[in-house]
């Protein structure tokens, strides 16, 4: 999933119809300008990777690939990373990067398409499991890291980032906050589903490591800038998240009037020509 910015709610199935459709196709949509804002999330993940001597790595969410590709340039020919993702836009791009790489570099990635809470993984295959932003959106997610403590050999690796609460990130809810008032219909986020702010109290996500059978669980905040072009902004909040859904729906007129609104309560991230914001963030080890 790699998402890092939409919510989502609801059962397997919507989530499933969900990163299929509309969802799925805005992150394809942005997935340049995303790849790059949160790259150095991507570079913490390799150097995981390379810290672990890992020869076989496995990609929770992988979304379109970057991820996953940049850890395969990593490992080099002794190693390959599979990555593994329910939205098929998404696995398809993955899949069309991989292939333009070409050469060694394009076979020592793959992609799967299936929920990884239930994916028949060969077992003992991994020697670590990584995810950048995509393990909060498991409708079980005791099921879902079971399943993935089954996909390693024992002694591997579990390393992924995810995002601590909306408090501590003002920029991911600036759009929903501003266009509260004018569309009271925009979906309202709850810790106790899945979505992006579903692992933001760590006590919560020790205890599903836990019982999922993994152990020295370590849980640690990660503040990171990130940036975006100015240019990129207003495509950015009318594609993603609980606002960008809504604005598919909404007339002309009501989309033209909560752009400028929303835009404006952005001004205060906007440096000249850049977006800056602070993400936090939960990075999260742990040990088959």
């Amino acid at each position: 999933m790699d998402r890092g910015i939409d919510i989502t709610h609801g059962n397997d199935d919507e989530q499933t119809a969900r990163w299929n459709g509309t969802a799925g196709h805005a992150w394809v949509e942005s997935r340049t300008v995303l790849d790059e804002m949160f790259r150095p999330f991507e570079d913490l993940l390799v150097e995981a990777a390379v810290a672990e001597q890992a020869d076989r790595v496995l990609d929770v969410g992988c979304g379109t690939g970057g991820t996953t590709l940049a850890v395969a340039r990593r490992l080099g020919a002794r190693g390959h990373c599979v990555g593994v993702d329910l939205s098929e836009p998404m696995i398809t791009v993955a899949r069309e990067r991989a292939g333009q790489e070409g050469g060694q570099e394009g076979t020592r990635a793959s992609f799967v398409l299936d929920n990884a809470q239930d994916h028949a993984f060969e077992p003992g295959t991994f020697d670590l499991v990584i995810s950048r932003f995509g393990v909060m959106f498991f409708d079980d997610s005791v099921k879902a890291f079971t399943n993935l403590r089954g996909a390693v050999r024992d002694g591997a690796g579990l390393r992924f980032i995810t995002w601590r609460g909306p408090a501590d990130n003002p920029f991911m809810t600036t759009a929903e906050r501003a266009a509260a008032p004018f569309m009271p219909n925009l979906p309202a986020r709850r810790d106790d589903e899945p979505g992006q702010f579903a692992f933001a109290d760590p006590d919560r996500v020790r205890g599903i490591l836990e019982e999922s059978g993994w152990t020295g669980v370590d849980i640690q905040p990660l503040d990171v800038v990130c940036a975006l072009p100015e240019s990129e902004l207003v495509p950015y909040f009318t594609r993603l998240g609980p606002l960008g859904l809504v604005l598919r729906e909404a007339d002309e007129r009501t989309r033209a009037g909560l752009v400028e609104t929303v835009r404006a309560a952005f001004d205060p991230y906007v440096q000249g020509a850049e977006v800056r914001f602070t993400a936090a963030c939960w990075t999260v080890g742990a040990r088959a």
